[in-house]
């Protein structure tokens, strides 16, 4: 796996992360294919604008380890430019990438920029907005897998999140979470105090280096 640049730099407090808005187009060769990733700066999509590392990471877990994706239905929460969800489809899922409304055109743009020259390997990916813990209902619970990356930053978030995981699970999809563990967040409190409550959770790699976990949840049987 090789990108051109790290993101090193903690979620601020405030997740109104840029003043000005502006453009910045990265290459990130992943999966052995060059994708073309469009980072929106500006003062409306805060977090939701970089290629955040724990993305990196999950990418790189999905490329190296058995998980198989190819024809399996796959949902990705807080999609932000889509980097996973199109690694995912470009490995032959069928992918559904979402997250708030203001984040979807740069969501969108990205999907459409890195459709393979020989088209989509399974079916084009879908793009959707998805507010964990009100609309979430919306959204159909037969998935075989549920990633998230970096979206554990927000405290108040967190049994929202916890809820929408476990409506998206209902039939047995399995999720993978890669965070950057951050103090200042309570990221940790989340994975041992939150999600516990409804999942059964296993950390599957940790990056000491980079201070990034990824786990694997199953929702707990009633």
């Amino acid at each position: 796996m090789i990108f051109a640049e790290d993101e090193d730099d903690p979620f601020p407090a405030d997740d109104c992360l840029f003043a000005e808005t502006f453009s910045q187009e990265t290459i990130y060769n992943l999966i052995g294919q060059e994708l073309k990733i469009r980072q929106v700066f500006g003062a409306n999509l805060g977090v939701a604008a970089p290629v955040w590392e724990a993305a990196l990471h999950l990418c790189g877990y999905l490329e190296d380890q058995p998980v198989e994706l190819r024809g399996r239905r796959i949902i990705e929460l807080g999609a932000g430019t889509g980097v996973v969800g199109i690694v995912a489809a470009r490995l032959g899922a069928d992918v559904t990438l979402t997250d708030l409304s203001l984040a979807l055109p740069q969501l969108q743009a990205n999907v459409s920029a890195n459709m393979p020259s020989s088209g989509w390997p399974f079916v084009p990916p879908t793009v959707l907005p998805l507010c964990w813990g009100k609309d979430h209902m919306n959204f159909p619970s037969d998935w075989d897998l549920v990633l998230c990356a970096d979206i554990v930053y927000l405290q108040e978030t967190y049994p929202l999140l916890v809820e929408t995981l476990a409506h998206l699970c209902k039939s047995g999809a399995v999720v993978y979470l890669s965070s950057k563990m951050r103090k200042e967040h309570g990221t940790h409190s989340f994975y041992e105090e939150h999600l516990p409550t409804r999942f059964n959770v296993e950390l599957v790699h940790r990056d000491n280096k980079q201070n990034n976990n990824i786990y694997r949840a199953a929702l707990k049987e009633d």
